[in-house]
Parts: structure tokens; sequence; C-alpha cells
């Protein structure tokens, strides 16, 4: 991948792509049933990449029936995992040599900047599926603790038609997150992309046909959450839904798996992480780095942001002036420049919406120290400075709600239990992260906090080993890891009697 390139190449390169637009159906490309399409918009300059198909639930069942087909006629659910394997390599290698076309599709489409693109989704997503397909033929069944006449079985099969939705902030990723257990365990897929970032979906899903995934083993439907995304939801034919978006939506996917067939679900769903400094912190610089990236990388766009930062009072104005002297450096640019570290929001109400929590912020009370605007505004596209604000009420919407933006609340505290207390005073609990000398302090930090995942002097350094999942309305079940392939697998008993 070639993130060293220039913005001149990548508009030139912009200029050669040839977009796909329509669902992709039992292996081919198929206009929507309706006839219908939704303008693709670039938050880069607003303008219009494509006119995209736009699916509904006569899409979606079209999809989940050839998803149904491949799944019982065993193409794919009944090969040998090793077979499996090289077909889901060969996939890899076909995104890998694809690797700048992808790049570039994801950053026209959702705003972020190459050099993430290039330099972090697609080398990820590359290494989640390669993993994921060198695993399933290492993970194996059980035999049951027995006497010498029985036989206890305990064998993992695929649950079958698996319905995904993914978010628009990491399209690619966070696919490769489902696709990747999923496909590896014999299942078949519909996945449903947010209607913001479609084309990196459809473009994925012609390549694994290439690659050898058979017909109607992958599909792809784009279209509205509240069309599509409901229709996968309440279909009585898919076996399971995985979702990775607001916890908002994660609830539809509950009452929809309820009023339907009661299909496995898997949420991962918003975030309102804590960063907490303690007085004892072992490096501020390096402190302050982590905390100005877990904010304002990708734009804020995160469900792990860590969008709250408590730090203790005795170093809080130090800290900040750090903070705020690496957030001047990350001021949003075009995101097709590789120099750019902030790009632009994804479309034009994820902008207006932050700047709403912004005008929020200040309205009850909270010191606005940097940011706070709309930037390039000429542009045509959807741009916002990062924003710090401090002496934030920790009830205080700015520090409750997910803003899925830019935007920084930074919070006081006098000592580790008080840390804690409004560490855990949120809905929800997905990331958390302390910095602290003393490892005791760490440990008891750590279990204390209510988080899927808690770093100690980091911030977002793990990898795919690793499992990823919140708690409370942050979700539950697990991406990553093989944990993972647990949610797109069912066990089974077989018991013999040895006569």
């Amino acid at each position: 991948m070639a993130a060293a390139l220039t913005l001149e190449h990548w508009q030139a390169r912009k200029a050669t792509l040839d977009y796909r637009t329509q669902a992709f159906i039992d292996g081919r490309f198929v206009p929507a049933r309706s006839g219908k399409t939704f303008d693709c918009v670039s938050p880069i300059d607003g303008s219009v990449l494509a006119q995209v198909a736009e699916g509904d639930a006569a899409d979606i069942d079209l999809a989940v029936k050839s998803a149904r087909r491949a799944f019982e006629a065993g193409s794919w659910s009944r090969l040998a995992p090793a077979k499996r394997k090289r077909v889901l390599l060969k996939w890899v290698a076909l995104l890998r040599a694809h690797a700048d076309e992808l790049a570039l599709l994801e950053t026209l489409d959702v705003g972020k900047p190459i050099r993430d693109t290039t330099g972090v989704d697609l080398p990820v997503t590359l290494n989640c599926l390669q993993w994921y397909a060198e695993a399933i033929d290492k993970v194996y069944d059980e035999i049951a603790p027995t006497g010498p006449d029985q036989l206890g079985l305990i064998t993992r099969e695929p649950v079958g038609v698996v319905g995904a939705v993914v978010p628009w902030n990491f399209p690619l990723l966070m696919s490769s997150w489902k696709l990747g257990p999923a496909l590896a365990a014999g299942n078949s897929v519909v996945l449903k992309p947010a209607e913001q970032s479609p084309l990196t979906a459809l473009r994925i899903a012609e390549l694994a046909v290439e690659a050898g995934l058979p017909d109607g083993v992958f599909n792809v439907v784009p279209g509205f959450g509240e069309t599509a995304g409901a229709a996968l939801g309440l279909h009585m034919d898919v076996d399971a839904l995985t979702f990775t978006g607001s916890t908002q939506v994660g609830k539809y996917f509950l009452e929809y798996a309820g009023r339907s067939n009661m299909k496995a679900v898997s949420l991962e769903c918003g975030g309102k992480s804590p960063h907490i400094i303690m007085a004892d912190c072992p490096d501020l610089d390096l402190a302050a780095k982590k905390a100005a990236f877990a904010i304002f990388y990708n734009q804020g766009e995160v469900c792990t942001a860590g969008s709250r930062l408590l730090v203790d009072a005795s170093i809080k104005e130090a800290f900040l002036e750090r903070l705020m002297a690496v957030a001047q450096r990350l001021r949003p640019g075009n995101p097709l420049d590789p120099k750019t570290a902030m790009g632009a929001m994804v479309d034009r109400g994820q902008m207006d919406r932050v700047l709403g929590y912004i005008e929020a912020g200040k309205a009850e009370g909270a010191t606005l120290r940097m940011g706070g605007t709309r930037a390039h505004e000429a542009s045509g596209g959807y741009y916002i400075e990062p924003t710090v604000f401090d002496n934030v009420d920790p009830k205080a919407r700015i520090a409750q709600e997910e803003i899925f933006g830019p935007v920084l609340s930074t919070i006081s505290f006098t000592d580790e239990d008080d840390a804690i207390r409004i560490g855990n005073d949120t809905i929800y609990g997905l990331a958390a992260a302390v910095w602290t000398r003393d490892i005791n302090k760490a440990l008891k930090t750590a279990k204390a906090l209510r988080a899927g995942l808690v770093w100690v002097n980091g911030w977002d350094e793990d990898d795919i080993t690793a499992p990823f999942g919140g708690f409370k309305q942050s979700g539950f079940g697990r991406d990553r890891s093989l944990h993972a392939i647990a949610k797109y697998t069912q066990l089974k008993t077989t018991w013999i009697t040895i006569r």
C-alpha cells in the first residue's frame, strides 16, 4: 500500500475508479427490486460519488434465500476447514492486490485520511481475515469425560445464515471482524453496510467470489437501517444477527429478534470511555499524546474514543497544556493528502450533530479551551476542529452521551476512588484506560472499572488475538480472537452408548 504517495496521485487515481453500485446477491450484481437508488456522497467535498441501489425488505429476502440455499447445499458449510482456509487466503491475496483501490474507496466514502486507510484500515482488515482463515482448522471439538460405556461428542456447527450490520466509521475493518469468523466457521452471510459507506463492501464481495467463495455464501444489500436493516433483523430465516453501531439501534435488533424467530443477537454498541490520568502518571508527555489520539483519531468517530478525560486535579492544567499542544498539530485537512491526520465527518448530519453537542457543552457551563468550530466550509466538506472542554460536570450531556466526534470533556478527580466512581458513572462500558506508576493502583482501578477492555499506561494497544466488546449498554458478545467464533457456531452433543 502506497501511503507515501502524493495528493496529486490520489486525485488522479480517483478519476480511474469504477464504483460497484448494485446489490450483490447470489454471486452477481443486481439492481434493487424497487429500482430505487440513493446518492453516495463524499464528505470530503459534498460531491456525489455514485447512485447506489437502495435495497429494502424484498432485496433482503432475496439475499437471505440465496444464503440459505448456499448453506443447505453444503458447498461451503460442509467443506473441510482446510479447504475453506485456502479459499479465504486466496481472497485475502486478492484484497491485498487491490488494497490501494479499497483504501481510496474508503477515504472517498467516509472522509478518513488516506494515511489511515492505507496504513491502518487495510492492513488490519487483511490481518483479521487471514488470522481467521488460518485459525479455523485449528479449532477442536470436545469429548465429554465419561465412563467406558459412554462416548459424549461435543461438536461445533455453523449457525446457518448470519445477518451482519456494520457501521460507517470503520466499514472494512468492522466488516472483517464479522466476516472473518462467520465465513471461516462455514456460515452464509448477508451484509448490510451503513448507507453512508457501501462502496468497499460491494467490492470485497465481488473479489470473494473471484477467490472461489461459492455463490450465495456472501451477499451485500446496501440500503437504509429502517428498511433493509430492519428487514434483516426481522427475517424469519436469519439464524444469527451481529451488529456494530449505536446503542439505540442495538436495542431495535433485540426487539426484532423477539418479534421474529428469537435469532441469536450479538451487539457492539456505544461508548463513553474514561481516560484516567493519575497524579503519578509515569510519562505526562506520552500520556498527552495518547489522550489526544484517543479522542481525535478518525475524527473522534470511534466507539472506544477516550471522550472523557479524567485527570487528577493536581496535574490537570499541566496535562491539558501538553494535550492541547498535540491537538494543535491535528488540524483537519484534505483526506487525500497523505500529510493529513484528521479528515472529515462522515456526512452533514453527523457534523451538525457534533456541532450541536458543542453548543450544548457551552450552554451547560463547560469551559471551551480550544476548537469548537466547523473548518474548511468553503470546500463543501464536513470538517470540525479538535475541540477541548474543561471543567465539565460529570452529569453534563457532553460527559454522558456518545458524541462520536472530536470533542473531549475534561473532568477533575481527587483520588483513585473518585476516578473509579466517575469512570463508571455512565450507561456504557466499552473501554477505559488508567495511567499510574503504582501496579497495585493500576490493578485495583482496572478491576473496578466496568468496561470490556481496560488499558494500563497506553491506549488502543491490542490486536486480533484479544476479544473486543463491552459491558452494560455497550453490548454483549465479543469480536476478535477465537472467542468470536462462538457467535457463529452452535454446540451439539451427540451421546453414544457403547453396548
